[in-house]
């Protein structure tokens, strides 16, 4: 995992994490997903890469990705028609390990990096997927995302809400997700509310996003 904004809580969180994590630390600037992978070169010793990014969220099968590439060129799934460019979506890529192992840790995108020229020389393999991919690195965009998975066949819900088990809920809920700890008394439509973080019982929120003590109040439709 690439660290670089909110290094110190990721850290913490992901040495609580049993699993191993491989933590790529980016000091004293963000290096970019092309300079992050740059950065990675010694650890990767030669290896393949698949790349996505954790701001999106996703339903496409990464494993038949990676099934589908022909570990020769440079592969991106996405869910855009017609030819690869600047303006596609970009669920994953995938890289064999010496076109990742030329990559520099320097700040650079995979666009000006790799993509555009193996695209213009016809190498880059292109897998096209129905499924929905959304960035979440708007509080629209996260909102969206939260809504979906809501609907993506969920059998854990409580009425049409995914409400942790340890979470508090006694007020009236609607299409929403509350995290482990957080209380709802109020009335919410449409949210998702933060662990430990909590609505009270004089509130009522639409299309929103409680964090401890932050409110983003989301508008346009939903889906």
């Amino acid at each position: 995992m690439n660290v670089h904004h909110g290094a110190e809580v990721l850290m913490e969180h992901l040495e609580a994490d049993p699993r191993p994590v491989h933590r790529s630390l980016e000091e004293p600037i963000a290096l970019g997903t092309a300079g992050a992978v740059g950065n990675l070169v010694q650890w990767l010793d030669g290896r393949a890469v698949l790349v996505t990014n954790a701001d999106t969220w996703h339903e496409a099968e990464l494993g038949r990705f990676v099934g589908q590439w022909d570990r020769e060129r440079v592969a991106v799934l996405t869910t855009t028609p017609g030819a690869f460019g600047p303006r596609s979506s970009v669920v994953a890529s995938v890289m064999p390990g010496p076109v990742a192992a030329g990559l520099i840790a320097e700040p650079s995108g995979l666009w000006e990096a790799l993509w555009r020229a193996e695209a213009a020389a016809g190498r880059i393999q292109t897998v096209h997927v129905g499924a929905v991919a959304l960035d979440c690195g708007t509080p629209a965009g996260y909102l969206d995302a939260n809504l979906l998975w809501l609907g993506s066949h969920r059998t854990d819900l409580v009425g049409d809400n995914w409400v942790h088990p340890g979470a508090e809920l006694t007020g009236a809920a609607e299409s929403s997700v509350i995290g482990g700890g957080a209380s709802v008394a109020g009335t919410i439509r449409r949210c998702v509310v933060w662990p430990d973080s909590a609505v009270v019982a004089t509130e009522s929120l639409t299309d929103a996003i409680r964090a401890s003590g932050l409110t983003v109040m989301v508008r346009g439709p939903r889906p």
